[in-house]
């Protein structure tokens, strides 16, 4: 069973910066594609940003321009450098990650909470 893990959330203020790490506990095969989405309770999961084994990244149109998705030097591991904090960008932060043939992985989440 793969297990992704997040870590890095926390309590930060306005303008300010948070790390997301998401490593998985395999590195037998590579994902294809790995993710991070978030979600806040009453509203739809968002995807925020994600990244393809090429490196070719895409965002969310609320993130672009202050959120950086990159890939580790270690097999399936996904950074999620997070600048200029809004408290809108409050939420639970989930990796995502996509094997090449379909199956899919979630981690369990993290709290990130952007507050004075």
């Amino acid at each position: 069973q793969v297990q992704l893990v997040e870590s890095g959330g926390g309590l930060v203020q306005p303008g300010g910066s948070l790390r997301l790490s998401c490593a998985a506990s395999t590195s037998i095969f590579r994902f294809s594609y790995m993710a991070w989405h978030r979600l806040v309770p009453g509203k739809q999961r968002e995807l925020v940003a994600g990244i393809t084994d090429g490196g070719s990244a895409n965002y969310g149109a609320s993130v672009e321009g202050r959120f950086t998705i990159s890939r580790g030097d270690a097999r399936n591991t996904v950074y999620l450098q997070m600048d200029s904090l809004k408290p809108e960008d409050t939420a639970v932060y989930y990796c995502h990650a996509a094997r090449y043939g379909g199956a899919n992985y979630w981690g369990r989440g993290t709290q990130v909470t952007v507050s004075p």
